[in-house]
């Protein structure tokens, strides 16, 4: 059986199960076309984190800061690439055994654990699934320092008290076919809000006296660096969204069609706020705290909090199917019953935001220690792995493109990856933001009760 049989075989059941009804429903719930997946991967790339890189800038300098975002952009799509061909193999030679994935959503877990075996699926699991627990706790602390700047008569912990019962109602959203108009509508606010920022900086114009000292202190650098490869090391749920196509082989390019739209949100707002703005960012994480206050800054901050709604969805429905496979109701049909099922997920995540709300530092130490291993480290071993034999490589379902030299070519860049990523990511980056975001523990304590708030001015 051909590769192309397999797949339209693949797709079959996807397709009867998509049915021809073009009706309002279909039209806004039911998402699986290459248009849906470049929503979803260039909306789930970019959030909160828009808003901490003119944070990174001001450690880093200017040109650092560009440099690395092109550099860490191409890195991320070479591994997003990865994910989808080790995707597509696993899938295939599945099919191949007659499995039949009806109600059965492929993680990055079990195409490792297909692959490589249980070892590689054990690591696979607790890097992924740590990684997009913290994800979640990130998008809930976001929301609150966010929301801090149109109301502070609440403070940020009471805000995240609140956010995270909003957030706790994705237990509904089934799977990502169902984020169609969620994902549409997000692109369309993190557009906004970075437009907005850029174009904010630019009416304000410098501060008096500003400077641009950075990079100035190693700890400093590296923590932003770390911050910049965190933001685009966003495809821990490349595999979820791939399944959720009707086609999931065309998926390999699309990542690096979302990560340069990306750019044009990341770069010219970082440049614009970092030079209006200069040094005070170091000690301002939130860009949104610098900027004047205005009806256009409200509407953004809106905005962000109704995206970091859906990336919060995006970064903890993959927690809610690893919940449902150890529970058993993963196969299950009825919503409701799945709701209940994934709730438990959620109590950790609001936990852990109200220990640790730090938006900014924890950023970095995520990307340290989580980011590097799971979308970077894992799948560059995992593709070496997976081909190693002449064998492998003549049956491989998607063989590497010739532009980078075929299969030598994608040894040697997946060889650079790993080391890059294991000395600066995770070795020089794991040291700065620790320590970073150890002083971030020191100096506001953990359970901070307002993290970063200026203080109460005296009422006369």
């Amino acid at each position: 059986m051909s590769i192309k049989e397999t797949e339209e075989g693949i797709m079959e059941n996807e397709v009867e199960e998509r049915g021809d009804d073009l009706s309002m429903k279909s039209f806004l719930w039911h998402g699986g076309s290459v248009y849906d997946a470049w929503f979803s991967c260039a909306s789930n790339q970019v959030a909160q984190v828009l808003l901490t890189l003119p944070y990174s800038f001001s450690q880093m300098g200017m040109a650092s800061g560009v440099i690395l975002q092109i550099f860490y952009g191409f890195m991320g799509s070479w591994t997003a690439y990865l994910i989808s061909v080790l995707y597509v193999e696993y899938r295939s030679r599945k099919e191949k055994q007659n499995v039949n994935f009806n109600n059965h959503v492929i993680q990055w877990f079990e195409v490792l654990d297909g692959l490589l075996g249980p070892y590689w699926k054990a690591i696979g699991l607790t890097f992924n699934c740590t990684f997009l627990l913290f994800g979640s706790v990130i998008q809930l602390i976001a929301c609150a320092s966010n929301i801090y700047y149109i109301n502070d008569k609440l403070d940020k912990r009471t805000w995240t008290y609140i956010f995270g019962a909003c957030c706790a109602t994705t237990v509904f959203i089934p799977s990502f076919h169902n984020y169609r108009i969620w994902s549409f509508l997000g692109l369309g606010m993190t557009t906004y809000t970075a437009w907005y920022l850029t174009i904010a900086a630019l009416v304000h114009g410098q501060v008096e006296g500003v400077t641009h000292s950075g990079p100035t202190k190693l700890v400093l650098y590296f923590t932003g660096a770390t911050n910049i490869l965190y933001t685009f090391g966003g495809h821990a749920v490349t595999v979820e969204i791939m399944h959720a196509m009707w086609k999931p082989r065309k998926f390999k390019y699309i990542y690096l069609m979302a990560t340069l739209y990306v750019f044009t949100l990341t770069i010219p707002s970082a440049i614009s706020v970092y030079w209006a703005f200069g040094d005070q960012l170091l000690t301002h994480a939130n860009a949104f705290s610098l900027l004047p206050n205005s009806l256009w800054r409200d509407a953004a901050v809106i905005l962000m909090l109704i995206h970091q709604f859906i990336t919060f969805g995006y970064a903890c429905t993959p927690l809610y199917f690893v919940w449902e496979k150890v529970v058993g109701m993963h196969e299950t049909n009825s919503i409701l019953i799945r709701a209940v099922t994934r709730l438990p997920v959620v109590i950790p995540i609001w936990f852990l935001a109200i220990i640790f709300p730090f938006f900014g530092p924890i950023n970095s130490a995520v990307g340290a220690l989580l980011v590097t291993f799971t979308v970077y480290i894992i799948p560059s071993l995992a593709h070496i792995l997976t081909y190693r034999s002449a064998y492998s490589r003549q049956n491989a379902a998607e063989k590497p493109p010739a532009l980078i030299g075929g299969w030598r070519g994608a040894y040697v860049v997946n060889v650079l990856v790993v080391v890059w990523v294991l000395v600066v990511g995770f070795g020089l980056g794991g040291w700065a933001s620790m320590t970073n975001f150890i002083k971030q523990v020191d100096t506001f304590g953990l359970f901070a009760k307002c993290y970063q708030c200026p203080p109460p001015q005296p009422h006369h």
